[in-house]
């Protein structure tokens, strides 16, 4: 028998699972297409991981994903649509880069460290370019070299073909920064794969012109939240998390903690790690399961310290750091629309991550105040708030920014993670061709998703 017995039963189309970004555009496209559709979330929010912190005076910080920017088409259109707005990531000033026991001034994306470290950045990035333009965003695992580039990892090629010891550390931070993932545990097929999705490297790091030029006025969590409200009452059901799904050709029942909705079609919108977590009867096939077991989330702290202002400016500083001591490795100015009050923004990424994430926030807060008074000076050393999320330690999203595959992942198992189940859809920032990883590819998922169900249903999504 279909469904538990102690469970509400809900009927429906289409059954969400995931009320993010990815399956509330999925479950939005249906409602359009005229289909019923029920949303089930585990968290007592929408959002995923998007999510809005308070900081008094009706402004917020964003402790998940923030920035949007060009080419991201679909998150930004989708943005205009809800009648929300953007702000300029605050930028003005120089930028910091610390190594080595010195810190050092430069403005724009690269730091300004010894001609020879520096041309040799600038021909790692062409080359990585390149290589990734050779490379199926649809298909990963059918690159000419993918059985050579999926046979390594993004550190192992780095120490073959990078030789100045300053060129590595930029590349490590750049890796680190994008993936929240040490160079050793990527794939090169999959920082290649990346790479293209976004087009070029530089859009993936930079700022103007880059993926972290934007941010949404009132946080990035309005986007989840407009388009809950416009579905309507009873659609998103939150702190259900569906923990069975049960399925055959044609019907799923997805059995929550409170309800359990039968449906024609079900789209898994959570990331691979988390929907391997839901037990399936049948089980899926092992190259999907393998998948799961496979695909790694990223591993960041996301810290902010609140100040009375944003005092850096006054010393012409951006706020924006690169950091080889760490453990704070990239920084922003994260300051609302207005610049009060000041907030200075620092990651704690990959191995730096997996050292503080069990760690207390108090102790959290002393280590990364500690690094924004060793690079901004002793006025930052008490912030009057601070404020983070560790990632990783969240039941319902056990890393971010995005899952990544390690070596071999794309060669064994890239094939199962787009491709449905029976009934079973999947969608997420993890299942996106272009900008993969991203708030625009999961949006982009999303829509996807739903056209794929739409049209098995008989009903076209546009």
């Amino acid at each position: 028998m279909f469904g538990r017995r102690d469970a509400e039963s809900r009927d429906a189309d289409v059954v969400v699972i995931g009320a993010g970004l990815a399956g509330l555009a999925a479950a939005r496209a249906l409602a359009a297409a005229g289909r019923s559709v029920v949303v089930c979330e585990a968290r007592d929010r929408v959002g995923g991981r998007t999510l809005n912190e308070p900081i008094g005076d009706d402004k917020v910080v964003e402790l998940g994903a923030q920035w949007v920017g060009p080419t991201q088409d679909r998150v930004n259109g989708l943005i205009a649509e809800l009648g929300l707005e953007t702000f300029p990531t605050h930028s003005a000033g120089t930028n910091l880069f610390e190594r080595g026991g010195r810190i050092g001034r430069y403005e724009g994306t690269i730091p300004k460290v010894n001609p020879l470290g520096l041309a040799e950045v600038g021909l790692v990035l062409k080359r990585l370019n390149g290589m990734a333009a050779a490379v199926p965003p649809e298909a990963p695992w059918r690159a000419p070299k993918a059985g050579s580039w999926d046979g390594q990892t993004f550190e192992s090629w780095m120490r073959r073909n990078v030789r100045t010891g300053v060129a590595r550390d930029i590349l490590r931070l750049a890796i680190i920064g994008v993936w929240a993932a040490e160079p050793r545990d990527v794939s090169l097929l999959h920082v290649l794969f990346y790479i293209r999705s976004a087009g070029s490297i530089e859009i993936l790091t930079d700022t103007e012109g880059g993926a972290q030029q934007d941010r949404v006025v009132g946080g990035t969590q309005l986007i989840s939240l407009r388009m809950a409200e416009q579905l309507g009452d009873g659609v998103v059901e939150l702190a259900n998390p569906v923990r069975r799904i049960q399925w055959a050709a044609d019907r799923v029942v997805a059995t929550g903690d409170r309800i359990a909705v039968r449906a024609r079609r079900a789209i898994v919108a959570v990331p691979p790690t988390l929907a391997g977590r839901i037990a399936y009867d049948p089980p899926l096939p092992a190259v999907r399961d393998g998948l799961s077991q496979r695909m790694v989330q990223g591993s960041v702290v996301k810290c902010m310290a609140v100040y009375e202002r944003p005092f850096w400016r006054e010393r012409g500083l951006s706020g924006a750091v690169t950091s080889v001591t760490g453990p704070v490795s990239v920084g922003f100015d994260n300051s609302p629309p207005d610049g009060t009050p000041g907030v200075l923004l620092g990651f704690l990424e990959g191995r730096a991550a997996r050292e503080a994430m069990d760690l207390d926030r108090a102790e959290r807060r002393r280590i990364v105040a500690g690094c924004f008074a060793r690079l901004f000076g002793p006025e930052a050393a008490d912030p009057a708030h601070y404020v983070d999320q560790a990632w990783a330690a969240e039941e319902w999203s056990r890393g971010c920014y995005g899952g990544f595959m390690p070596p071999g992942a794309w060669s064994d198992n890239g094939a199962a993670l787009r491709e449905p189940v029976g009934p079973i859809h999947w969608a997420g920032a993890e299942t996106a061709t272009v900008w993969n990883g991203y708030m625009d590819g999961a949006v982009g998922s999303g829509r996807e998703a739903a056209g794929a169900v739409a049209a098995q249903l008989g009903d076209p999504v546009t």
